[in-house]
């Protein structure tokens, strides 16, 4: 007799929505970090000159 097992592989992909939540944040707040030295130079050290 030739027995075969049928088995069913079920694979669930997630996406991670706090990972992606958290590179946003990262990335968000380097542009402000940004925005802010540039709005710093422009204000106070460009008169300066």
């Amino acid at each position: 007799m030739d027995d075969q097992r049928k088995v069913e592989v079920h694979k669930e992909i997630r996406s991670d929505n706090s990972m992606a939540g958290a590179t946003f944040i990262k990335y968000a707040a380097y542009i402000i970090i940004f925005f802010g030295i540039i709005w710093f130079l422009i204000n106070y050290i460009l008169p300066m000159f």
